[in-house]
């Protein structure tokens, strides 16, 4: 008996292996969520003009990174194509566009991290450097350092052969008309610039691998070499395989007191709690100090996720199931499983 049991079985196994062989390979996905900046958006103040211009940047820097996605590229060239064309735009504040500091120059921040392997890079006080998102790269792939500043940063790049530009290049009326108002009137940068126009971008590629990036040119007037969150990994920047990537944005003072990329990331592993839950939570915290501003998330599982404390932020997500959406003010999302905040 046990000998025929036995040869049954060897008789059914090819078949077994056969249908195993025609099922169809497992869906195998991938997601992306970008922000321009969040702040005080005013629905009154946007006209349909401006509205229409930032929807076709935000969309231009989406469909950029899922396209890497949608053919099997990875997250951090994903994350790396959405970004540079919120660098090259005018109309964030990162790069081209990038405010202005009290001295009247542009100094530019970014950082990216590989979920992978969590290797990271970062610059912080460029003056020259085009796309800071790249030389964050180069510094993380091609040096034993996570961050680079200023003068050495830029020596840095010009050894790697990293595109540079001259000063002028980044500098716009729009930009440097807020500055002047601010020392005119002896406003914070808090009343010229009411929105953050850090940008940011989060992936998960086929391979199931989790990056984050940010840029941003910081706060309008900044003085003393001041640096924000968004170069700091941890703090504007964190991406672990283990549980999440986010990117940042808003007054980066209170985000890097709160380390807010980092602890998202750090609960959600610890915790297995839902994301969006353990993201508006951070950020309630955030607001408890008297900060304000938003996230992008991204989880191994494929959820795009936003969570901000303000009135809006220019803001984007597409996935693998078809989503594919770009909003400004809070509760314009079509997905109703991520509500905003």
């Amino acid at each position: 008996m046990k000998n025929l049991i036995t040869l049954i079985a060897l008789a059914l196994m090819p078949a077994a292996a056969m249908a195993q062989d025609d099922a169809p390979p497992p869906e195998l996905k991938w997601s992306i969520a970008i922000h321009g900046g969040a702040g005080t958006l005013n629905r009154d103040a946007m006209t349909p003009e401006r509205r229409a211009a930032y929807e076709a940047a935000l969309q231009t820097a989406l469909d950029a990174g899922a396209k890497v996605l949608a053919e099997g590229g990875s997250a951090m060239d994903a994350v790396k194509a959405a970004i540079i064309p919120m660098e090259d735009s005018p109309l964030f504040n990162a790069g081209k566009g990038a405010v202005f500091t009290w001295d009247g120059t542009n100094e530019l921040d970014s950082s990216i991290m590989d979920g992978r392997d969590r290797s990271a890079g970062a610059v912080a006080g460029v003056k020259t450097v085009k796309n800071p998102i790249l030389l964050a790269d180069t510094v993380r792939t091609q040096s034993e350092h996570v961050m680079l500043m200023g003068a050495g940063a830029e020596a840095f790049a010009a050894e790697k052969g990293i595109a540079v530009t001259p000063p002028e290049y980044f500098a716009t009326p729009a930009r440097r008309e807020a500055l002047e108002r601010m020392k005119a009137k002896q406003l914070s940068a808090l009343d010229v610039d009411h929105k953050f126009g850090t940008v940011g971008a989060v992936a998960l590629d086929q391979q199931g691998n989790l990056a984050a990036g940010t840029s941003t040119g910081g706060m309008t007037g900044k003085r003393w070499g001041r640096v924000g969150d968004a170069p700091v990994i941890g703090a504007g920047t964190y991406a672990d395989n283990r549980s999440c990537a986010v990117s940042a944005t808003g007054w980066g003072e209170y985000f890097l007191r709160v380390g807010v990329a980092h602890e998202i990331c750090t609960q959600l592993r610890m915790t297995g709690d839902g994301a969006q839950g353990i993201a508006d939570a951070v950020m309630a915290d955030v607001a408890d100090l008297g900060g304000d501003g938003g996230v992008i998330l991204v989880t191994p599982s494929g959820e795009a996720i936003f969570s901000f404390n303000t009135s809006g932020m220019y803001r984007g997500r597409a996935t693998s199931d078809g989503l594919n959406e770009v909003a400004i003010f809070g509760g314009e999302d079509k997905a109703s499983a991520t509500p905003d905040h």
